[in-house]
This record gives structure tokens, C-alpha cells and sequence, in this order.
């Protein structure tokens, strides 16, 4: 109950949803300020925008992930017992979800990013947040991609920052291979004719 009056003060539910964020980055074994930046300021021609964080991904692109998702009404939902009032404060859950979709896709984040993939990642919080909203509007998927936002909750944000980490660390192995091999042609280019004189000598 004390959590529940708590996450419907504005900054409580910001500040709860960065740290669950900050947290799901972490399970996938990114770093701060190496695989992602929170809240790094971001100048376009609309003004100044503060995204709650940055992917890094290989080939110098980047991907916003937005933490500020609406949970008044579900909150509403948990508290009541009647089933039909329930049922109309998730209806009202999923209405907010795709509201806030529309707010991020406007913001156009892509633009003040070099080389970034037009979308932003809409995290939800919590598993039931997101499973609710698709219970009451099927269409939210389809929706957030036409407006360039992809909805993911913990576990598919799991996996895909899992996968973004994955990547950095076959980047890494390939540049350590280019390293190796560059040093290779080197020494072979110092070495290689000594070895020939000494041949030629015998």
C-alpha cells in the first residue's frame, strides 16, 4: 500500500522506473559509461530532451530507452475489488500506454542521434504492466512500431540488451583477431628478409 501511494508522485515513479532500468542493463552485463549513459542531454531543433538511457551499440550507433511509463491507472486497477471497475482502470492502463507512445514517437529522439536506428525502446516497468496493456489492447505492438517505439518489459529488454552485450563482446574478440594479425604482417615484414639474407649467406 505505502509502494502503491508512493509511485503516484511523479518523481517516485521516474526515479522507480531508472532504477529498475538501471537494473534490467545490469542483469544483461552492460556498464556504465561504456555500453550506456543515463540521462544524457540531447540538443535538437525542438529543444533540449533528457533520455532516461543510451545504448550503445557497435558501429558508433546509440538507441534511447524511455523509463517514464504511465501507472495511474493500473495502480487504480490493484486497488479495487470489483471485477467490471478493474476491467475499466486497465482498459484506462492501456489507453495511457499508447497515449505515452504517441508523446515519445513526437519527440523523434533518433534525429539528435548520429547514425541511430529511428526507434525508441518504451520500457515497462514490471511484467504485469506490460502484459495488461496487451490483455486490453491487442493492437499496442503494431501501434508502438508505427510510431517507431518498441514496448518491452523486463524480459525482453533482458534479452535485448543481452544480445547488444553479446555483440560488443564478438566486436571486441574481432578487433583483438585485426590486432593480432596486424602485428603478425609486422613482424613477418621485419623478420621475413633477415631470414632471406641468412638464406642467401648459406
Amino acid at each position: 500500500e505505502r509502494l502503491s501511494r508512493a509511485l503516484r508522485t511523479p518523481a517516485v515513479r521516474g526515479r522507480w522506473g531508472e532504477m529498475q532500468l538501471r537494473r534490467v542493463a545490469e542483469i544483461a552485463g552492460m556498464v556504465e559509461r561504456c555500453d550506456f549513459d543515463e540521462h544524457p542531454p540531447l540538443l535538437t531543433e525542438s529543444g533540449r530532451l533528457r533520455p532516461d538511457l543510451i545504448v550503445h551499440l557497435p558501429g558508433g550507433k546509440r538507441i534511447v530507452v524511455d523509463a517514464k511509463a504511465p501507472l495511474e491507472a493500473f495502480l487504480d486497477a490493484q486497488e479495487t475489488s470489483d471485477d467490471e471497475a478493474r476491467a475499466v482502470k486497465l482498459q484506462a492502463h492501456a489507453r495511457q500506454v499508447r497515449e505515452h507512445m504517441d508523446k515519445l514517437g513526437s519527440k523523434a529522439y533518433w534525429e539528435a542521434l548520429d547514425s541511430s536506428p529511428e526507434m525508441v525502446v518504451m520500457f515497462l516497468p514490471g511484467e504485469t504492466l506490460f502484459s495488461a496493456a496487451l490483455q486490453h489492447d491487442l493492437s499496442l505492438i503494431e501501434h508502438g512500431l508505427q510510431q517507431r517505439i518498441l514496448l518491452a518489459s523486463p524480459i525482453t529488454l533482458i534479452a535485448l540488451l543481452t544480445t547488444v552485450a553479446h555483440t560488443w563482446r564478438q566486436e571486441a574478440l574481432a578487433e583483438n583477431y585485426r590486432e593480432v594479425a596486424a602485428l603478425g604482417r609486422e613482424l613477418h615484414e621485419r623478420v621475413g628478409p633477415a631470414l632471406l639474407c641468412d638464406r642467401i649467406g648459406e
